[in-house]
């Protein structure tokens, strides 16, 4: 897996130091977990603006909630788990 080196302040790198201590884990895991973490936040905050446009929008909301009543018909057709083919 290929590496790079990055710049941290010297207080990031101490906390760094530290939480690989008491973690008893790298401190590159430890960035890796927190990029990955930081990551899936912003998606979910660009996620939460999408979705509150979305609902700011009357005919959209509406063209939304249509679409979520077709889908719960066809989710409730029925079929139970494990039935079906074999």
């Amino acid at each position: 897996m290929p590496t790079a080196i990055v710049r941290v302040s010297e207080a990031a790198w101490q906390t760094l130091k530290h939480l690989s201590e008491r973690c008893g884990t790298t401190m590159q895991e430890i960035v890796d977990r927190a990029v990955e973490e930081y990551r899936r936040k912003l998606f979910l905050e660009e996620a939460n603006r999408a979705y509150a446009a979305l609902k700011s929008d009357p005919g959209a909301w509406r063209e939304e909630l249509e679409e979520r009543r077709v889908w719960d018909a066809v989710l409730a057709d029925g079929a139970e788990e494990g039935e079906g083919p074999q």
